[in-house]
This record gives structure tokens, sequence and C-alpha cells, in this order.
């Protein structure tokens, strides 16, 4: 099985203006500048884009957008998870029909087993790979190690930060998997390498030369692009450029014109 795409991929925020109107030029534009440091992979309508706070039109558009700056060969997954399963069909068959290369899904909240959502999301969007999300901090509880096996997905996007887990997953899962933390993104390379017949790569929030491994190829070192001034989330919160920490491992946002 393919992996949906290999090496580093951003989750993308989502601008919005200050009367809370998603800003999709300002989103678009951002994209652009971020594809140009080398990022094999965007994700659109994330957790991290805040996809709670999108209309269903919004989101869309939002592919739209981003999909049209993309160079070729950069993959394109949409967040498509939702409470329902029903909300997730429709959400993946909007993706698909816009071009997206995959469906981001993330498991629906309180579910102890997740299976049949997945199942009705894989049998009413078959036109998509789907890669499950597993996020517990977000959607408590997550999805279980039994449960991930049985899911009709190509993968697994896990942002836990926990190293068991991680291990586990390599080891174990035959599926593609994804790490969503950038602490545990370096070490997966460097301590696993056999390991990435499976684990095809990283959907991180830090400069895309820090994440790689000592396998992955070299990009020429360029910084993240910066939000704009007045960029800011659906919460009010100011955003600012996303870059990591002197080790290379752990991302921090730093202030809009701060250098440091």
């Amino acid at each position: 099985m393919e992996p949906v795409f290999s090496g580093v991929g951003v989750a993308l925020v989502t601008l919005f203006d200050d009367d809370g109107r998603v800003d999709v030029p300002g989103t678009a534009d951002l994209a652009g500048r971020l594809a140009e440091t080398g990022l094999d992979a965007f994700v659109v309508g994330g957790s991290t884009g805040e996809a709670y706070a999108l209309e269903e039109e919004e989101r869309r558009t939002l592919l739209v957008a981003v999909r049209d700056v993309l160079p070729d060969g950069v993959a394109l997954l949409a967040g498509t998870g939702a409470p329902s399963a029903r909300q997730a069909i429709a959400l993946t068959r909007t993706a698909a029909e816009v071009g997206a290369t995959a469906a981001l899904v993330l498991s629906p909240l309180r579910s102890a087993d997740p299976r049949p959502y997945y199942d009705a999301v894989a049998k009413g969007a078959p036109d998509l790979p789907l890669l499950a999300y597993h996020f517990p901090g977000m959607t408590p509880p997550g999805i279980s190690m039994a449960h991930l096996r049985d899911l009709p997905v190509v993968g697994l996007k896990d942002s836990t930060g926990d190293p068991n887990r991680l291990l586990e997953e390599l080891t174990t899962y035959d599926g593609h998997t994804y790490v969503g933390s950038s602490a545990l993104g370096h070490p997966a390379h460097r301590r696993h390498p056999g390991a990435g017949q499976r684990r095809a790569g990283g959907l991180h929030r830090g400069l895309p030369r820090r994440c790689r491994g000592p396998a992955a190829p070299r990009r020429p070192p360029r910084l993240v692009a910066p939000v704009p001034p007045g960029g800011q989330g659906a919460h009010g919160r100011p955003l600012g450029c996303l870059g990591c920490d002197p080790d290379g491992l752990t991302p921090q946002v730093r202030p809009w014109g701060r250098s440091s």
C-alpha cells in the first residue's frame, strides 16, 4: 500500500480577520510561502486549522484556495473528522470533489469503539484514501491499538507525543504512521530507520528542515513564512510564525516582530 505522502507535512493554521471572518486569500498566501520551504504535504481544516470554527462551505473554499497554490506533487490532506459519521461523510465527499489527496479523519468524541464510525465514512466516501487521526487530548479517548488494526484506513496520524504508543505503532501496525508531535518525529527517524517502510513521515508545526531525519532528503535552509500582522485564530489569539527551539525538536510560537 503506497503512503499518502512521504516526508514532512504541515498542519496549516486558518487565518481570520478582525471581524472573525475567514481570511481565505491570506491563508492561501501563507500556504504558498510555506510550500517554498520544501514541505511535502499540507493539512487544511485540521485541529490546528480550527476546523470546528468553520462552516462546511468555508472548508471547501479553503481547500480549493490552498490546492491552487501548492506545487505539483505536494499532498493536500483535508481534515474531515466530525461528531457524526453523516457529517464526516459529507466533508470527505467534498474533499474528494475538490481534488484532495486524502482525508484526515479525527476520531469522534467519547466513542469507546470508533470502528463503526470509520466503516461508515469509508463506505459513504469511497473515492478518497482515509487517514485515521488519533488525538485523545482533543477527542478522548482516541483510537486504541486493538481498534486501529481493524479500521478501513491507509494509515494514522498520531498527535499524542507518547513514545510508547509510537513504538507500538511502528512495530505492530501495518499501516503508514505519521507523527503529529515534533518532539517525536526526529527520534522516530533516528531510532527506528527500519520502520520507515511503515512510518511515512510527519505532520509537524516546525521548520521542515529541523523535522527531517538523517535518512530524509535535505532541503535548502529556509525560514517558514510568518503570519501577517493582525492574523489571528478564531479564539482571537494572535498567531505568529512557527519555529523550533535550538535542539530542533520542540516547536514554539514566535509572536510577530520578535526574533527570539
